[in-house]
């Protein structure tokens, strides 16, 4: 494999997207349209990338923050290219862009069921926070 990793731009959306909609446990709506995407990528430079093994797009991560913590969002792999590192890769470089601007924590959303997730973050030291109840409401 050769890998190439760089920042993500909305040129990117498309084969992202497909990406994300092949992958088990993202959970995809609205608030992932190309332009809702764009707009995320505006507000978070650098922060967001993908992974290429020569030309095919075979990992992304999205990843932005508030001011005080860091955010990711549908961290996928190809399944062609899964426990190579390329999800430890992006991760790795989404934690030092945000370590770059000043964010010291940060959090991923995992749906409870998807247990290949869980077992991939808890084994890379993140730590479940059942301390926690995430709530959300629809404006």
């Amino acid at each position: 494999m050769n890998l190439i990793i760089k920042e993500m731009t909305i040129d990117d959306y498309d084969p992202v997207l497909a990406l994300w909609q092949t992958a088990a446990g993202v959970g995809l709506s609205e608030a992932d349209s190309r332009d809702n995407i764009a707009a995320f990528l505006e507000r978070n430079p650098g922060l967001s990338f993908v992974a290429f093994d020569e030309e095919q797009l075979i990992g992304v991560i999205l990843c932005g923050h508030d001011g005080r913590r860091g955010y990711i969002h549908h961290l996928a792999v190809s399944p062609s290219h899964r426990r190579q590192g390329v999800g430890q890769a992006l991760v790795a470089r989404s934690l030092a862009a945000l370590e770059r601007a000043g964010i010291g924590k940060c959090h991923i959303f995992v749906f409870r069921e998807n247990e290949v997730a869980l077992a991939f973050w808890q084994s890379a030291g993140w730590i479940d926070r059942v301390d926690l109840t995430m709530l959300s409401r629809y404006t």
